[in-house]
């Protein structure tokens, strides 16, 4: 049986300035760089006890090893405990952000990192 959700992967067209968008806006940490000579990879987290955590992958690279792999970005809901803070750092930083909507299970508004790939985040009550 699954018991956790380990890493996601996300195929990003420049690694090292999608983890300095994630590390240097959202506060996430490196929790890895791995480079096997032929491929790299960065591991980032909210924190390095995070259970789960991004695996950002290069995207070309990976499109010519496995040209049959959906290399789109998944839909991922992100939580945070302050909306209106988080929602204010990134705009403050021009981060492009959505309206905050009201759900039926909180606040969530989207964001986009710099390769225009959008995430939501849900407020935890």
């Amino acid at each position: 049986m699954i018991q956790a959700i380990g890493q996601i992967m996300l195929y990003v067209s420049n690694q090292e300035e999608a983890a300095n968008f994630w590390t240097e806006n959202l506060g996430f940490v490196v929790k890895s760089r791995e480079d096997n000579g032929k491929m790299q990879w960065i591991e980032i987290a909210p924190s390095n006890e995070s259970e789960t955590s991004f695996v950002l992958h290069n995207k070309e690279l990976i499109a010519k090893m496995e040209p049959e792999l959906n290399l789109g970005t998944p839909s991922l809901m992100l939580f945070t405990k302050d909306l209106d803070q988080l929602y204010r750092k990134l705009t403050e930083k021009n981060i492009t952000v959505g309206e905050v909507v009201e759900m039926p299970a909180g606040r969530v508004f989207n964001f986009a990192d710099y390769e225009d790939n959008y995430f939501a985040v849900m407020e935890l009550s």
